[in-house]
């Protein structure tokens, strides 16, 4: 995952987007929010593709006059979490089983239906695994994702 630093300003989210996927590399997850510092937004972009091509990237988006920094958490310690909403089935004969699953991985039901349970669950990719091969056994109905959102363990790699 890489973590770009940017202007806190309209567009600059499509204009480092647009400039990643025109050279014809796709985007696996990408957001984006404000910071500590209101004037800045930081961008989390997971992308396959090689050290090559990101160097590549890194010296395009540098170009950017929006772009403060960026940051490659690929090898060093970090906290990603993902949010995710489930849609699942769940008759009432068998709402306790799903419920339990939720509690399990400390998810939380935020809708409940005549025949389905909304369950939101955050965390990292393989507890999102685990938790979605469990509900899969009732019927998963729809899934959403917000993407990944990652820091540093160090806290000096985006000041």
């Amino acid at each position: 995952m890489r973590l770009v630093l940017v202007e806190n300003k309209p567009g600059v989210l499509n204009r480092v987007v647009n400039l990643i996927s025109r050279r014809g590399f796709n985007i696996e997850s990408r957001s984006g929010g404000p910071t500590e510092d209101p004037t800045r937004a930081r961008i989390p972009i997971i992308t396959d593709v090689d050290d090559e091509a990101w160097e590549q990237i890194t010296k395009q988006l540098n170009k950017l006059i929006v772009v403060h920094k960026i940051t490659d958490l690929t090898d060093e310690p970090s906290i990603e979490r993902e949010l995710v909403l489930f849609k699942v089935n769940a008759p009432a004969e068998r709402r306790s089983e799903v419920i339990e699953i939720a509690n399990l991985f400390r998810a939380k039901i935020v809708d409940v239906g005549r025949d389905s349970l909304t369950i939101e669950a955050t965390g990292d990719e393989s507890k999102m695994r685990g938790m979605e091969d469990l509900l899969r056994a009732y019927g998963i109905r729809e899934i959403t994702r917000t993407g990944k959102i990652a820091m540093s363990r160090n806290s000096k790699s985006m000041q």
